[in-house]
């Protein structure tokens, strides 16, 4: 059946157009009950069940639910729960949701395909009785609930002339669950049964804790609007209008760590972000929603509190008011723009890892959930389980945040474990940075080539056949995802053939599958110290795809002719067939460099990368490139219980340094090879400049130590660093290219038709243009290179997206995001891994001090790349040791004894697990020596337990921008007892 309606619509120039919408209905769209012998259906189709059994005390009998759209939206917790079952989906509903939310749409894709659940979509759309016309002056939301109740009358009507085996005189019923009162009401007066989500589920005999589930999205407070704690939010269309005209600005918000009662707002109209301060200042805004921000006139400008602020749920409203005026101290000198948030665009709520507030009053339902992420509130949840939970980590979601209530409301999610567990902090440290790392899926892995593959005479016959050459590679050891190999031999001429040669990922991962979806989705693989998140199944990571030796493999090639002296004669490109034959560590490759003995194939190809690598590199920093540095460390860790055992440095070697250079070459003749074929959508890598004012603290440090820091330039800042050193510091210039390191953008993916040219350059490598190429099996944004590539040189096609400047952008914000996540990721992997080594260890170590502030020093531990502040506050009940601080030379002096960046200390280190949900690594002076500050020598006093005073936070290591320097951290860098102990028997055999 064929319905149309026709529409007339006058253009632009005056013309009447005529419209016509056809609609296509079906009288054969099967109702899916098994109870059901009317409708034409295969037995396969036939989801719902013939008896259905759900223990409800108000609805005791055979029932099937029709949900409408906000139930899924909001109580798509609910809805996973295994204990509702035979559930119709509408496509109403199915089509409503995927427009407003990806993620819940792919939560109820998921419960839709999980068998179990007996939850059934009806197509009403295209039913010939229960498709209805919007009617004139209905609006969409209005039509579709109406939709929803007409397509629930038809089911009651439809499944009233099957009676059921366990009754024969009555059908099956049909509840509409909606939590619309106007919809509730209009479905009971047409004769349906309605129920809220809550009333239904507190029906329930057998789903225990199900209702400490529940959204609160639609809580409505009794309390009066006078004793409201924050302003009201401007409308949507109020907030476009004052957008629009300039009195409002649109900006990120980014909630501060230290201060509850303090944030900023990233906006593209300052170059410096908005202060935002006070309760009603922030008015309710969430770390990571866009918001819409009324500055203040200039005369209320202020600065970022000194003051540490610690939420306190029992505070008195006097003591809350005492620390609101403890952020308004200014200094005039400060000042920066400052604004109060007065309406939220969008908001950026997910679920939360946390643990439950320790509750004096017994048996109550309300609870106080504190998140791991100090940036996020505290949030009220009502649960009837808190003794169980109490012990555990668990997850939370917002659901709304009243005006009348001092913290957000939501729900409980799920427990993960126990407190303290390592696999439930892993856990919690991946959902935290929102690190995809759910099992692929069966539709995901069925886009993987069948086993075993084989290269075919048709595969040999479009690429090149260089498996004859003697390709090796050199990788971090334990590495099994091997993205990359080399190859160097001389040529007639006088000249090297040099060649870098990829994984060719691409050819295993199509656009548009279901693999390369959730490829682009994860964006990056994510290295944490004991295990590793794929971001392709394993089949293709650590197989396939990875270029071991001795293994048939397809990759990407980039080869050079390239003279004694590393000038570039020719580059091309091609699809290739490689044998690697040999696959080593760094440690390894150096090994075979430095014995002269060996002069095999291999060999010979080392040397001849290592001496061009060598040129490369110093002709870089010739050319501005910058060199430095971070604090960084690799685990030894047990091969069965993956525990640390013994923590150090990471070493870095002359190979290392030889990779990184044909990898960033290879980098860039890529870069100049697609944005050559494809100017406006090539995806390139970019590192902004950074601004005058980041370098303030480089500048400061290096001048109170005698040094100029020049940054007019990358090549000025890079002499400057390369002249900075002392004699009696070895590590001092190590230290200063770690606080250059600091003062860095981010690098970040781009496309290149949305900026000019000027804007690809790459700060850090001093390159005017770069992308990613050269580690497909672990970056999503090599994948697109690899196919612009290809595209270039007739390898293969174009699709619509890759030649899209839009959807590269869009891609790109995805990778960024991502990639900033893997990084934060990996380093709290490094600080939990850092915790187990450290419990029920004290010890002392040497130190220097990085920084100096007005009551801390900031201190750098080489041997483990640690870097925290030490307070210089005593311990507790001990006379004051008085520090006096001078601005002027940043020094911090106590008596006779003066500390300035730099200068050597012994501290003592060990762990503080007095708060569960944030242990910290404590630090104590030992050297130099203050009366009523410092402690004895472990060695002097090994039994005593550690006071919390005069300690430190320990970000291990504190975060860093991602800038691009050469570096290529294929793998965590750790070494398992049992790798390390097969590399001895290795050793001792040559």
């Amino acid at each position: 059946m064929l319905t149309s309606k026709t529409f007339l619509r006058k253009t632009k120039k005056g013309n009447i157009l005529k419209i016509v919408r056809e609609h296509y209905l079906r009288e054969d769209i099967w109702c899916g009950s098994k109870v059901c012998s009317e409708c034409c259906a295969k037995t396969d189709d036939q989801v719902l069940d013939e008896n259905p059994t759900i223990a409800c005390t108000k609805h005791n009998y055979g029932h099937y639910l029709v949900l409408d759209t906000n139930v899924v939206l909001d109580q798509i917790d609910v809805l996973e729960e295994d204990v509702l079952k035979n559930v119709i989906i509408l496509q109403t509903v199915i089509d409503e949701v995927k427009h407003r939310s990806s993620t819940i749409y792919k939560r109820l894709k998921d419960v839709i395909g999980d068998g179990r659940r007996k939850f059934y979509v009806f197509v009403n759309e295209h039913h010939q009785d229960t498709y209805i016309e919007r009617e004139q002056g209905e609006s969409i939301n209005d039509r579709n609930d109406r939709a929803i109740r007409t397509a629930a009358l038809w089911y009651q009507k439809h499944l009233k002339a099957f009676p059921t085996q366990k009754d024969k005189r009555k059908g099956i019923k049909v509840i509409l669950l909606t939590d619309d009162r106007k919809n509730r009401e209009e479905a009971i007066k047409s004769g349906l049964i309605a129920s809220s989500v809550e009333d239904y589920v507190e029906q329930l005999t057998d789903a225990k804790g199900i209702g400490d589930k529940l959204s609160k999205r639609n809580f409505t407070s009794d309390i009066s609007e006078k004793d409201a704690t924050y302003p009201s939010h401007l409308t949507p269309a109020q907030i476009h209008d004052g957008i629009k005209n300039g009195q409002l600005i649109q900006g990120s918000f980014q909630a501060s760590r230290e201060n509850y009662l303090e944030g900023q707002v990233n906006t593209e109209k300052f170059e410096k972000p908005i202060l935002v301060q006070g309760r009603a200042g922030l008015n309710r805004a969430i770390d990571g929603d866009t918001v819409a921000v009324e500055l203040l006139p200039e005369a209320e400008w202020t600065a970022p509190s000194d003051i540490v602020l610690q939420d306190d749920e029992t505070a008195d409203p006097e003591e809350l008011n005492e620390k609101e005026n403890l952020i308004k101290e200014v200094k005039v000198v400060e000042k920066r723009p400052t604004g109060k948030i007065v309406g939220i665009v969008r908001r950026k709520w997910r679920q939360y890892c946390g643990i439950l507030q320790a509750n004096p009053m017994v048996g109550s339902v309300r609870n106080i959930f504190v998140p791991a992420d100090r940036k996020i509130p505290k949030i009220r949840i009502e649960t009837r389980q808190y003794e169980l939970l109490v012990s555990q980590r668990i997850i939370v979601a917002i659901d709304s945040w009243p005006r009348t209530s001092r913290y957000p409301l939501g729900h409980f999610v799920r427990a993960l474990g126990k407190i303290g567990d390592k696999e439930t902090e892993n856990e919690v440290l991946l959902l935290e940075h929102d690190v995809p790392h759910s099992k692929f899926s069966d539709l995901v892995l069925s886009f993987l080539p069948k086993m075993p593959w084989i290269i075919t005479p048709e595969d040999l016959k479009q690429r090149v056949d260089l498996r004859g050459i003697d390709i090796c590679s050199v990788d971090p050891p334990g590495c099994t995802d091997i993205d990359d190999a080399l190859h160097c031999r001389p040529l007639e001429n006088g000249n090297y053939e040099v060649g870098v040669h990829i994984a060719d990922v691409s050819h295993f991962i199509r656009p548009g599958t279901a693999l390369d979806n959730e490829a682009a989705s994860r964006a990056t693989t994510v290295y944490l110290v004991d295990k590793r998140i794929d971001m392709v199944p394993e089949l293709l990571s650590s197989n396939l795809c990875s270029l071991r030796g001795n293994e048939e493999r397809f990759a990407f090639s980039c080869v050079w002719e390239i003279t004694k002296d590393a000038k570039i004669i020719h580059t091309k490109f091609h699809k290739s067939v490689i044998c690697s034959k040999a696959a080593m560590t760094y440690e390894e490759a150096q090994n075979i460099i430095d014995d002269k003995s060996q002069n095999h194939s291999i060999a010979v190809s080392l040397r001849g990368l290592n001496s061009l690598a060598k040129i490369l590199k110093r002709r870089r920093i010739e050319n501005g490139a910058l060199v430095l540095a971070s604090p960084e460390i690799r685990f030894q860790v047990d091969s069965e219980t993956h525990d640390p055992i013994d923590v150090e440095a990471k070493k870095m070697r002359e190979t290392n340094s030889m990779v990184e250079e044909f990898m960033l070459l290879a980098n860039i003749s890529v870069a100049e090879k697609i944005l050559q074929e494809f100017p406006e959508c090539a995806l390139l890598r970019r590192h902004p400049v950074p601004p005058l004012p980041n370098f303030d603290p480089l500048i400061k440090a290096g001048r109170n130590q005698g040094f100029e820091i020049d940054v007019s330039s990358g090549k000025a800042l890079a002499d400057s660093l390369d002249r900075a050193h002392k004699s009696d510091n070895p590590y001092f210039n190590t230290m200063l290219r770690i606080l250059a390191t600091r003062c860095m953008m981010q690098a970040v993916y781009f496309a290149s038709g949305m900026l000019q040219q000027e804007e690809f350059f790459h700060y850090g490598l001093a390159a005017p243009i770069y992308t990613h190429f050269t580690s497909p099996i672990r970056r999503y944004a090599d994948i697109i290179v690899h196919r612009l590539l290809a595209a270039c040189i007739g390898a293969d096609k174009t699709y619509g997206d890759l030649l899209n400047k839009q959807k590269t952008q869009e891609c790109c914000h995805n990778l960024n995001y991502r990639n900033r996540m893997a990084q934060y990721a990996g380093r709290a992997s490094v600080a939990l891994h850092t915790h187990l080594f450290f419990r029920n260890k004290i010890q002392d170590e040497e130190g220097y001090v990085l920084f100096v502030r007005k009551n801390a020093l900031q201190i750098l531990i080489p041997k483990y790349g640690l870097e925290g502040t030490l307070y210089l506050v005593p311990a507790t009940g001990q006379p004051t040791a008085n520090f006096v601080y001078n601005e002027e030379d940043q020094s911090q002096r106590c008596g006779n004894i003066v500390f300035h960046a730099f200068d050597p200390v012994t501290v003592q280190l060990s762990l503080d697990r007095s708060n569960v949900q944030h242990e910290k690594l404590v630090l104590k002076m030992v050297k130099p020596f203050i009366k009523d500050f410092s402690v004895p020598s472990v060695q002097a006093n090994t039994g005593d337990a550690v006071a919390s005073d005069d300690k430190m936070d320990l970000d291990v290591p504190q975060t860093l921008p991602e800038v691009e320097t050469p570096s290529k951290r294929k793998e965590s860098e750790t070494e398992t007892a049992q790798s390390k102990k097969s590399k001895k028997k290795k050793k001792s055999k040559n």
